[in-house]
């Protein structure tokens, strides 16, 4: 039963009346409501499928969370089981909102995980908040998931707009580009990486010389980069994501704005360089928190993962096993799924696993790990398929991401 629901997409309705059908209704409501998970522990990934978005998340985060499932049960082999369900929010808060509100509600989903897109995060965070219910959010960046927006039953797993401006940006404005035009997605996440990363280009001696804000997802960038050519700026700062990004770079490449001009990608991802190509990416920055190769433990998961995928892992991908993996583990020492018993574990628990080292859960929900800094190989560097970056920098968790000091979450205590 568990892997028919693993490879099966069906919405909350369908799979409810499967449940009805199957004579575990009863369990599968009594795991939900009771305090220990004496029946099914039940996994929603809500993420884009078919979106902007879907090769940062998509179907691989989808992939990732089975593969978390199905080691916890095979290794920890717990008295409970775990299904999975999920489904495409498009990229849209209502839909998300919408869709966690029937999986809570009706579908007794104990957990959400991935979250791509930050607006869709911050939607569901409420729902979760509401209901009591475990939000583990690794594909959206805005720091307002940890500041403003805050809450107790939220984990921020995997990076923020914070630990890119902060790894990328710096770089970049050491080695000489000062003056700076930024090309934002028009919605949270790019609102917030533009500022964190202007904040960082001030401080570190540079300038911002403007700025334009595109429709997300966007198509046709290049009156935008005309506005960016005419500037005067050294540096385009990328403050998007996703296809936008690979459009943006694109589009800059036709219109003959590099090499006159450097492109800084301030969320990009290995599939992005993939798509675009070393000679194209060769030689831009970029900040992550995970990549395939770092080690022997990050190369295994990740030709495990590339077995299903035929992909490597993005870092919301990996940050998504991760995550779950650790979700799972707390649930089974509880013995319970209610939010509060479940996180209370996973904040006093360390995180050490593939993906990060000494990793911890902080009170305003961010979970804190090294970050690195990469720059993209040129083709002669390279040995193959995937092998894109250089290791320039780690950044120690208590570097990568803002500080407590700094917070404006009201869970925090100043």
């Amino acid at each position: 039963m568990i892997g028919a629901a693993l490879r099966v997409r069906f919405g909350p309705r369908h799979w409810f009346g499967l449940l009805l059908r199957s004579g575990l209704a009863m369990m599968l409501a009594g795991a939900a409501s009771a305090q220990t998970p004496d029946g099914v522990v039940r996994i929603g990934v809500l993420t884009d499928l078919s979106g902007a978005y879907s090769e940062l998340s998509g179907q691989g985060a989808v992939v990732a969370t089975r593969m978390a499932i199905d080691d916890f049960v095979d290794k920890d082999k717990p008295g409970f089981k775990v299904e999975m369900v999920y489904a495409d929010h498009r990229n849209n808060e209502a839909i998300a909102a919408d869709k966690a509100h029937e999986w809570f509600e009706q579908g007794r989903v104990d957990m959400v995980s991935d979250l791509v897109t930050t607006t869709a995060a911050l939607a569901v965070m409420k729902i979760g908040k509401a209901a009591n219910r475990v939000v583990l959010v690794s594909g959206a960046g805005s720091t307002r998931i940890t500041n403003e927006d805050c809450n107790d039953v939220t984990v921020h797993w995997t990076y923020d707009t914070y630990a890119l401006a902060h790894g990328t940006a710096r770089t970049v404005v050491q080695q000489g580009g000062k003056r700076w035009f930024f090309l934002t997605a028009d919605y949270a996440f790019g609102q917030s990486l533009e500022k964190d990363a202007s904040d960082v280009v001030v401080a570190n001696g540079g300038t911002v010389v403007g700025s334009v804000r595109h429709p997300f997802p966007g198509n046709d960038f290049s009156s935008f980069l005309l506005k960016a050519q005419s500037s005067g700026a050294q540096v385009i700062g990328l403050a998007n994501a996703g296809t936008d990004t690979t459009k943006s770079i694109k589009q800059a490449v036709e219109f003959g704005v590099t090499p006159k001009q450097t492109l800084a990608g301030l969320l990009m991802s290995i599939t992005d360089v993939h798509l675009l190509g070393l000679k194209m990416a060769q030689g831009m920055y970029l900040t992550e928190g995970f990549y395939w190769d770092l080690n022997e433990e990050t190369r295994v998961w990740s030709r495990r993962f590339f077995d299903q995928h035929r992909r490597m892992p993005t870092m919301s991908q990996a940050g998504d096993y991760s995550s779950v993996m650790h979700y799972l583990k707390a649930v089974k020492a509880v013995n319970s799924v209610d939010a509060q018993k479940v996180m209370a574990q996973m904040k006093k628990t360390p995180v050490n696993d593939f993906f990060a080292k000494n990793g911890r859960i902080r009170d305003d929900g961010r979970m804190v790990h090294d970050m690195y800094l990469f720059q993209v190989k040129k083709p002669s560097e390279s040995f193959g398929p995937w092998d894109y970056y250089k290791l320039i920098a780690t950044i120690p968790a208590d570097e990568a991401f803002q500080p407590l000091s700094a917070s404006r979450c009201p869970l925090i205590k100043k």
